[in-house]
């Protein structure tokens, strides 16, 4: 849970996040970019139970190697501030959160 990936270009960060067992739900799920680069992701797990009902059967988890069910928040920060109103984000169907924001560009003097 929160293992991240950080890329740049010249202009924008690129971050993955993965959040297998998370919902996708907007009630459930957000994340905030701030403008000095601070991410902030939080939301709700449904891994990590000791029993899963999966149709007629109850499976007693022997192993608990994925995050408690709950509520969870993963914070880190970027490289470099940021324009948070210029940012996207998308779920993928693998678990992996991505988002894209705008860089704020320092004015060069010359």
């Amino acid at each position: 849970m929160g293992l991240m990936d950080i890329g740049e270009c010249a202009d924008a960060y690129l971050f993955r996040v993965s959040l297998s067992g998370v919902k996708r739900d907007e009630r459930h799920f957000s994340c905030e970019v701030e403008d000095n680069g601070r991410v902030l992701v939080r939301g709700v797990t449904t891994t990590g139970e000791k029993q899963v009902h999966r149709y007629s059967q109850v499976f007693k988890m022997k192993t608990h190697n994925l995050c408690p069910p709950g509520q969870f928040s993963v914070s880190f920060h970027l490289p470099g501030p940021v324009h948070p109103q210029e940012f996207t984000g998308s779920f993928g169907t693998d678990g992996i959160f991505e988002g894209t924001v705008m860089k704020k560009l320092q004015k060069q003097t010359v």
